[in-house]
């Protein structure tokens, strides 16, 4: 039996959060937090543990989880008070309130969610 496009399809969130608390910007733990709350809503399942990177100078950080459904991944920018992150699911997904907890946990002012259909 084939699959449909409906079965086959996925999704991808492009997540970008401004004016966020700099020490949150900086705080491996927080992003840890984030990564693991999203794995948890989002019913996702990682391959490993995730990959940190923090940048001297700025105290950004680079993280990135590999994943069954593909991978989510961030950027932190503290000098710009922003946060950049990406969700990609090779299956479908419920919305997540990417905004709600984004304002919480780094007090961010502004935050833009854009959901793409990926189909294949």
């Amino acid at each position: 039996m084939a699959l449909s496009l409906n079965d086959r399809s996925g999704c991808e969130w492009l997540v970008e959060a401004r004016g966020c608390a700099i020490a949150s910007l900086q705080s491996e733990s927080t992003l840890q937090s984030l990564f693991l709350a999203l794995i948890a809503g989002l019913k996702l399942h990682p391959v490993g543990e995730p990959t940190w990177h923090q940048f001297a100078g700025t105290g950004g950080i680079t993280g990135l989880a590999l994943l069954e459904e593909s991978h989510l991944a961030c950027h932190t920018f503290p000098e710009y008070g922003a946060l950049c992150l990406n969700v990609f699911c090779c299956r479908q997904r419920p919305d997540w309130d990417f905004e709600a907890y984004l304002r919480q946990a780094f007090g961010a002012t502004e935050v833009t969610v854009r959901r793409l259909e990926r189909p294949y």
